[in-house]
């Protein structure tokens, strides 16, 4: 009995009959041709035949999505036999030139249990950073460094030492510092880890630093190496640039053993369009926790790059979500398997982009407590400095664990008082 891996289009057209359309990418994306086959050829094709599993159509002129138009949601199987097991593979099978055919977009996948099977996903997950940083109880706080190029050493460490010491839990290089005769990676290292100790004899807390692996695609490992050896507790890679299957090779390194925080850089190219590209949640959920992402960061839908809440609430369920057989896994029909439970560690959901303490009670309200809120501006820019930018953060999140209103938790808290004063509070 064959396997197959599944994947859901929404495909636009005002005119088509989307069941033969279905028909014909399903056998185009496959064998390439059929009826033409004679019937000895046809029974030898067939286990390579990609299988239509439906066919959806709405005719509304005004779709849910706003996108406007007719359009049908197309679920079609195709079989393992035809791809390596990997995810450039998969998806060079399902989307490759079919991504370039009109108004579709891919909107789901799910995988085969042998498919799933090849993959580690998280080597830490949610469980595994919190266990690093000796924190359960609440959500995570990670900072950003901003205004990074260009600066020596010496900033970035006193950089560094400011955000440390207002108790974060995290703090990650930004996406654009890459190696440079300034600040290169060792070095940078270890500069920023004596700050780390210089302020956790302040603060009594341990923090992970994520710190950008860049370079050629095959030197990543080693930099990230390096790194490590430097005394790195933690990487950021720009999972897009370099593609999925690097981060999984990462991931699955055994002296790779720091937590991976993927950045989004390039997924605005992707998902955003309603006719084209490919779902939030499948580009920054599935396919980053699959591949070995232990935070995923992604635009909130509340600060300065807004992503549609929907969008945000579907990640965040791909990221979190234990129950794989309903939203991951495809098993075929008659199909038997004898493989193990299934189990991929959850990524922590990173919603960023414009948060400032005041937002506190919206995120938890939405993601819960297994978060990361993570701050730039809303940390560098406090009237009071960096440290008491974190404090602030820390004081919002105190707050709404113990149901406490941010105004009324700010008239003992000046640090969270003047952020709410420079940036407002929601409740």
């Amino acid at each position: 009995m064959s396997s197959y891996c599944v994947a859901t289009y929404r495909c636009y057209d005002d005119k088509a009959d989307f069941h033969k359309k279905a028909q014909s990418i399903a056998v185009g994306l496959t064998v390439g041709s059929w009826t033409e086959l004679p019937a000895a050829k046809q029974k030898e094709m067939e286990k390579h035949l990609g299988q239509v599993l439906s066919v959806q159509v709405t005719e509304a002129s005004d779709a849910p999505d706003g996108s406007g138009g007719r359009y049908a949601d197309i679920r079609i199987a195709y079989p393992d036999i035809n791809f390596s097991a990997d995810v450039p593979a998969l998806l060079v099978t399902v989307f490759g030139k079919l991504s370039m055919d009109g108004r579709i977009k891919l909107i789901d996948l799910q995988f085969s249990p042998s498919f799933l099977s090849g993959f580690g996903g998280p080597k830490f997950g949610v469980a595994g950073v919190r266990e690093l940083l000796g924190v359960h109880d609440r959500p995570l706080l990670m900072s950003i460094f901003k205004s990074v190029v260009g600066h020596d050493l010496e900033e970035l460490s006193h950089q560094f030492y400011g955000q440390a010491a207002g108790g974060v839990d995290l703090i990650k290089d930004d996406e654009i510092l890459f190696e440079n005769p300034l600040t290169p990676i060792e070095k940078r290292v270890e500069a920023c880890m004596a700050a780390a100790g210089r302020a956790q004899a302040v603060t009594g807390q341990k923090l992970l630093y994520a710190v950008n692996v860049t370079g050629p695609a095959s030197k990543l490992a080693d930099q990230a190496k390096k790194a490590i050896a430097a005394g790195a507790n933690a990487i950021l890679f720009n999972v897009l640039a370099y593609g999925f299957d690097t981060l999984r090779e990462l991931s699955a390194d055994p002296d790779i053993n720091v937590p991976i925080a993927a950045h989004p850089a390039l997924a605005g190219a992707l998902y955003p369009s309603p006719h084209y590209g490919i779902s939030a949640s499948v580009l920054l959920g599935k396919l980053m926790r699959l591949c070995g992402a232990d935070l995923v960061l992604f635009p909130s839908p509340y600060g300065s790059v807004v992503m549609p809440k929907e969008e945000n609430m579907a990640i965040r369920h791909a990221l979190v979500t234990d129950k794989l057989d309903e939203d991951y896994v495809y098993r075929a029909p008659g199909s038997v398997d004898n493989l193990p439970s299934l189990l991929l560690r959850s990524s922590f959901p990173v919603p960023s982009a414009g948060i400032h303490p005041g937002l506190v009670p919206w995120i938890i309200r939405d993601f819960g407590t297994e978060v990361v809120v993570n701050a730039g501006g809303g940390i560098h820019g406090h009237p009071l400095g960096t440290a008491a930018g974190g404090q602030a953060f820390r004081q919002a999140i105190e707050a709404v664990m113990n149901g406490v209103a941010l105004a009324d938790y700010a008239e003992s808290h000046p640090e969270l008082d003047a952020a709410i004063e420079r940036w407002g509070a929601k409740q």
